[in-house]
Parts: structure tokens; C-alpha cells; sequence
């Protein structure tokens, strides 16, 4: 937290409860005491934690690329994009590839606890990028994760110490703001490609 952030702070709690005993009394000073806490509490309870990202890559020369494939990439066209962005064409297979596909949970699904269907039909989508980079010849591990895309690498990030992320994606559902954000908080070399939806 910034250091002038925490006078404000305090004020804010301060301010309300010294008010409402001056106005109307203990009633009302321990009602704002009690309003200026919980609103303190709902703020704190939203805010997202906006440290780097990952580690620093290793100097041990191995090169490690995390593909987030937040759009299907089973189009040929598609996979070729991949690859020329990626500069994997030719490597010989000197990195590790992993691929990772967020889970897109709907609504109702996630207050029901019905995660399954969406984390089948991201391992669907999983399988087929797989595949299709597989024919390409790149051969890479797979794994679901959060629905979140910038949760969902920070996961994967700590097992997993990536020397590139591409975000493959349709530049729709808030994707503007997770490729915003994975581009100011990574600490691995981060590279975006939109596919045509």
C-alpha cells in the first residue's frame, strides 16, 4: 500500500464515527463505526492482489513456453500462427511446451457447483490443440485451468517456470483486460495472438 493511502484510511473509518457520536450520539457513532468497518471489509475483500507474476526465467538455457489457449486453436491456419509467433518451427524440440486452457464456467453452473460440463469441454478443446500442434509437430503437455485466465496462469506459473506466455484468444469476454494485465504483471516475456472469431 501506498503511504499516503493509510491516513485516508484511517479517516475514513474515523471521520464517520467521530461525526455520528457529535450528531445524534453513542446510537449513531457505533451504527457509522459499524458501516465505515464492514464497507472497509468489502473493499479489502475485492481488491486483487497485483504482484509480479512468476519468477524471473532461469539462466539454466532451457526454454519453456506456456501457451494459454483461451480460443480453440485446431485450424491449421491457426497453428501455424502459433508456431511462427512462437519461432517453434524447426526448434528440433529443445523447449518445453505446455499448453493450458481456462475453464469457462457459467454462472448459474458456478452457484450450483456444476463445474464439471465446463471442465470437459475445456479438456475437449484441450485434446484438439493439442492434436493439432502435435501434427505440426510440437509436442507439448496439457492442462484445465481456473476460468480465470490471469488466475489460471499464475496457477500454472507456480509449478511451471515459463520463459514465454502466449495468450491465444478471440479478443472478446474481458480478454482485453487479462492480456492488459498478464503483459504489465509478467515476469516471463509475454506474447498475444488474436484469432479471427
Amino acid at each position: 500500500m501506498a503511504p499516503w493511502k493509510l491516513p485516508l484510511v484511517v479517516a475514513a473509518l474515523v471521520v464517520p464515527i467521530v461525526a455520528g457520536f457529535l450528531t445524534a450520539g453513542p446510537a449513531l457513532g457505533v451504527a457509522a463505526g459499524a458501516l465505515a468497518v464492514l464497507a472497509l471489509l468489502v473493499v479489502a475483500a475485492r481488491q486483487k492482489p497485483r504482484g509480479p507474476i512468476g519468477s524471473a526465467p532461469s539462466a539454466e538455457g532451457v526454454r519453456r513456453v506456456l501457451i494459454v489457449a483461451a480460443a480453440a486453436v485446431e485450424d491449421p491456419g491457426d497453428v501455424a500462427r502459433v508456431v511462427r509467433e512462437l519461432d517453434l518451427e524447426g526448434s528440433g524440440g529443445d523447449e518445453e511446451v505446455r499448453v493450458l486452457v481456462p475453464a469457462r464456467i457459467g454462472f448459474l453452473d458456478r452457484w450450483a457447483s456444476d463445474v464439471e460440463p465446463a471442465r470437459q469441454s475445456a479438456q475437449r478443446q484441450l485434446v484438439g490443440t493439442v492434436a493439432a500442434l502435435a501434427k505440426a509437430g510440437v509436442a507439448a503437455e496439457a492442462r484445465v485451468g481456473d476460468e480465470d485466465v490471469v488466475q489460471a496462469v499464475e496457477d500454472q506459473l507456480q509449478s511451471y517456470s515459463a520463459t514465454e506466455v502466449l495468450l491465444v484468444d478471440e479478443g472478446g469476454d474481458g480478454e482485453e483486460e487479462a492480456a492488459a494485465e498478464l503483459r504489465a504483471r509478467l515476469a516471463a516475456d509475454f506474447h498475444r495472438l488474436r484469432l479471427a472469431k
